[in-house]
């Protein structure tokens, strides 16, 4: 490896799932924390059936879905034997192995049984165990790169096996960018016969031998992990451009108007119970005489198959929503609304997320009500940001004394929105976040690879680190 100053961006090979672009919520983190990184210093390997965008990384390789030799002759089959696949009925993007969470089976409008879901669940954990094959001419292309470090965002066995495999050929540290609890939750409902879960165990303890540190994608995931794997880790998530900040917070609806209050997001993950919560709650404002409206953008997917669930006479559904046109609209709703699922086994997969909307939200000076379990680092971060209500608790009284407040007080919504973009200032300028960013990557590339001794447990007692 050759000597470069602690000013510089190291080269940094990207391996993962995702594609750079604003086309997902991990494209576009991707894209924000690299935006400004010297091309000639960055390359992308990646799975998924997309083109990438070209404006942050212009060297990629799509690794060849014959690489992954089950899952592309299983939907060669598939495809032969049906007519037309759903988009979005894939079990996994071609060689990216079975993700952790996205929006669930079946195709348009169609929710699957509990049968159904079990089938496709065991698949996907067999598809994310079946062998992979990197070509030779791969193998040449990731060392002609000369990294200096691997990014990863992983996610499945088989994006773990990826990285772990592009470290060990080019001959450098790996960083994994953790952006959800799946290490915890993934294949914990014995699939395949309990075979998954320690074949999953077992390559998160190998993607942390050959990592020098690690990232989660907020602060309560950083510390998590540090202590459960002895790795250094930062939090690093999505940011905003400084373009797209609010100038300053908008002016407030006066009492009496009818509020919009506006979510954009998927769907998936039960969210659309909450949504439908916090729609229920609106309707019962409107029969004392207070007039609001939520407006739901969500991907088209969600729409088709959510949609119907959310059919209130306060709720309407917007269209879906390119990635360019977002920060307009946010900036012009009353209120914006995050929700996240109550329910046990989603609430452990999302607890220490931070969705990608966040930063968007504070970062247009609105006000934001979130709905979801208080525990969750998306809930504490609104609530740190002094940013807007959080309702913590399932319950149906709060909720509806909370928008009502919001609702009423034009001079409250003004306040908060202010107290949002201050601490989006302070915290998701894309510029001061990247900078940071280059300067852990360029740690992460002098640093000896593999944890402090000792052994230790993930919250549900599985054995995770070397011991």
């Amino acid at each position: 490896m050759d000597n470069w100053s602690a000013e510089e961006h190291p080269r940094v090979l990207v391996v993962g799932a995702a594609v750079f672009g604003r086309a997902s919520g991990t494209g576009i983190t991707l894209s924000n924390l690299f935006a400004g990184w010297p091309r000639q210093r960055l390359a992308q390997l990646y799975a998924e059936d997309r083109e990438p965008d070209t404006d942050v990384c212009q060297r990629f390789l799509r690794l060849d879905p014959r690489s992954a030799p089950v899952e592309h002759h299983l939907f060669r089959w598939r495809a032969r034997t049906t007519r037309g696949t759903p988009s979005g009925a894939r079990l996994g993007s071609a060689v990216g192995g079975a993700g952790a969470g996205g929006s669930g089976a079946g195709g348009a409008g169609v929710e699957p049984g509990p049968l159904r879901a079990r089938m496709r669940a065991e698949l996907r954990a067999f598809v994310d165990l079946s062998p992979l094959r990197v070509p030779a001419g791969t193998r040449r292309w990731l060392r002609e790169q000369r990294p200096q470090v691997i990014y990863a965002t992983l996610g499945s066995i088989r994006q773990m096996r990826l990285a772990v495999l592009a470290a060990t050929e080019c001959g450098v540290p790996l960083v994994p960018h953790f952006m959800d609890d799946w290490p915890t939750t993934l294949y914990t409902d014995r699939q395949t016969l309990g075979v998954a879960r320690p074949v999953l165990l077992a390559g998160v303890r190998k993607v942390v031998r050959h990592s020098s540190y690690g990232l989660g994608i907020s602060e309560p995931m950083a510390r998590e992990y540090q202590r459960r794997y002895g790795l250094p880790f930062a939090a690093f998530g999505n940011c905003v451009d400084p373009g797209d900040f609010a100038d300053r917070p908008g002016l407030a609806r006066p009492a009496g108007a009818v509020l919009d209050l506006v979510y954009v997001g998927g769907l998936h993950l039960d969210r659309w119970r909450s949504l439908r919560r916090v729609g229920e709650a609106l309707g019962r404002l409107a029969a004392d005489g207070q007039r609001a409206r939520l407006t739901v953008h969500a991907p088209p997917q969600d729409l088709d198959r959510y949609g119907e669930r959310l059919g209130l006479p306060g709720v309407r559904l917007g269209r879906s929503l390119a990635s360019g046109e977002v920060a307009a609209v946010l900036r012009r709703a009353d209120v914006l609304v995050h929700v996240e699922s109550f329910a046990e086994e989603h609430r452990h997969y999302t607890r220490y997320s931070l969705s990608t909307k966040i930063p968007q939200y504070l970062a247009a000076g609105r006000p934001v009500l979130g709905f979801g379990p208080a525990e969750l680092a998306s809930m504490a971060h609104l609530d740190a940001a002094g940013a807007g209500a959080v309702v913590g608790v399932d319950d149906p009284d709060r909720l509806v004394r909370e928008v009502a407040r919001l609702c009423a007080d034009p001079a409250l919504r003004e306040r908060l929105g202010r107290q949002g973009l201050d601490f989006a200032v302070r915290h998701h300028r894309a510029d001061q976040v990247a900078a940071r960013f280059a300067e852990t990557l360029a740690r992460a590339a002098r640093r000896p690879t593999g944890p402090t001794p000792g052994p230790r447990r993930d919250p549900a007692g599985e054995r995770v680190g070397l011991g």
